[in-house]
């Protein structure tokens, strides 16, 4: 996950001090000096940092902290709360136009992942708020970017607009507005060019882009990894261009996590989504209490709940219900899961927004490909229907049998049946759990799949 290494070291932090029955101001000197260390180590920029540090003392060192009856959850919920307000307090949503098209410029160095998230953009605003996104290819420059564009046009079903590679992008952007609002399109979304360094001649264009489409929203796309350059990055565009907010990309990287702890303090400019992936669904709006949650371990369970909204089939989450309150959890229903799970993204990912399920060992990186489930598939489909629907009756020669009919080994339809057992007793403690949640209420939510 991004921020892991900061992540870790503010937790050990905090474990010190959820230890200790009572805090002096010494204690509290100590736990900012090794905050301030791990920040400065995450690459969170050091006015930032200086500031931070300074915010939590001052309401740390406060009496209702030193003499409250957990002094150590205190000082944790001070951070909490303290590093939401640094994240910007408040998700920033994009500014929609009362009169469409709404225009949304997209800015950027190259590498950034801005065409990627152009695409991504205009899928999640059609998909969340059926909108009826256009985008525009306005880089005429980099060789194969409006291809690029018009391959994420058909993936995600969104029609590109695109005059070529010899006119001039001020012409493209005002020909696309055109289109756009004689076609009906409430969304433009422009790829603009970028370059490998800020140079005026690019600043120039923008400019020039900007006063033609007159954008009700300007965003920059950033690479995460790049730390404290974002932020700078961010300043310089900020300064000639006027952003409205900024998209951070590789946030699921094994990043420091600098820029995003630091953006919105050193530029004023809100994050308003973060990149999670490569998949074209794995751009989020960005929650800075859900991530500062995430930071300190907390988890984010509303997230969770969202992207099982999102991707789970509300009937079949139901019948699953049933299933599982009467016990009758098959490998055919083992299977659907998996299927489902997988469209939800990677399993470490949703781990880490169960509160304290992110340390779990052997979860860092775990992903289900198409492979696994294929895998999974044909050893499941090679058994009869009754050793799918009781697994207990698969002896050594049915394993022999089903490891060869779907090309497999018998290691491999061991393994599976061990993890179908395991998973068996989980779901039974959810069910139980859901049960007596609430005096017996539904808690609205199904582990791993709500509705």
């Amino acid at each position: 996950m991004a921020f892991e290494g900061l992540a870790e070291k503010l937790q050990n932090v905090f474990k010190n001090l959820r230890g200790k029955g009572k805090l002096t101001a010494a204690d509290v000197d100590q736990a900012m000096r090794e905050v301030r260390m791990a920040l400065l180590e995450a690459d969170v920029n050091f006015k930032v940092v200086k500031d931070f540090i300074n915010k939590v003392k001052e309401r740390a060192v406060g009496t209702e902290v030193l003499e409250s009856l957990t002094p150590g959850q205190q000082v944790i919920k001070i951070v909490n709360e303290e590093m939401t307000q640094l994240m910007g307090g408040t998700t920033s949503k994009i500014n929609i136009s009362s009169k469409p098209p709404t225009v949304i410029m997209m800015v950027g160095l190259q590498g950034s992942g801005k065409t990627t998230t152009c695409g991504k953009l205009a899928r999640l605003l059609k998909k969340q708020q059926g909108r009826k996104p256009l985008l525009v290819a306005c880089d005429i420059y980099r060789p194969a970017a409006i291809k690029q564009l018009q391959v994420l046009g058909e993936q995600t079903e969104i029609p590109v607009f695109t005059m070529g590679d010899k006119q001039d992008p001020v012409d493209i952007a005002k020909a696309a507005r055109a289109y756009a609002d004689s076609q009906g399109f409430d969304l433009v979304i422009i790829d603009t060019a970028g370059r490998l360094h800020i140079d005026d001649t690019l600043m120039t264009e923008l400019e020039q882009v900007k006063s033609a489409c007159k954008p009700h929203e300007i965003l920059l796309v950033v690479d995460a990894m790049t730390g404290q350059d974002a932020v700078n990055v961010a300043k310089v565009f900020d300064e000639r261009l006027g952003l409205d907010g900024v998209v951070l990309t590789k946030l699921d990287g094994d990043t420091r996590g600098g820029a995003a702890l630091s953006v919105k303090a050193v530029t004023g400019k809100p994050i308003k989504f973060v990149g999670m992936g490569e998949k074209l669904d794995a751009l989020e709006p960005f929650h800075p209490d859900r991530m500062a949650s995430r930071i300190l371990g907390m988890g984010d369970v509303l997230t969770l709940i969202e992207k099982a909204q999102a991707n789970v089939d509300a009937q079949k989450a139901a019948e699953f219900e049933k299933k599982l309150r009467k016990n009758e959890f098959t490998l055919e229903d083992f299977l659907d899961q998996l299927q489902q799970m997988k469209n939800m993204g990677p399993i470490g990912q949703l781990m880490d927004m169960i509160p304290g399920m992110g340390k779990v060992k052997g979860l860092k990186g775990l992903e289900l490909s198409d492979k696994d489930i294929k895998r999974t598939e044909a050893i499941v489909l090679s058994m009869t229907k009754e050793e799918r629907r009781k697994p207990e009756i698969m002896n050594g020669s049915r394993r022999k049998r089903v490891a060869s009919g779907s090309g497999t080994s018998v290691q491999e339809v061991n393994k599976l049946l061990k993890q179908f057992e395991q998973s068996q007793k989980m779901m039974k403690q959810f069910s139980q759990m859901q049960q007596t949640a609430k005096g017996g209420k539904r808690s609205g939510f199904n582990f791993p799949f709500g509705r």
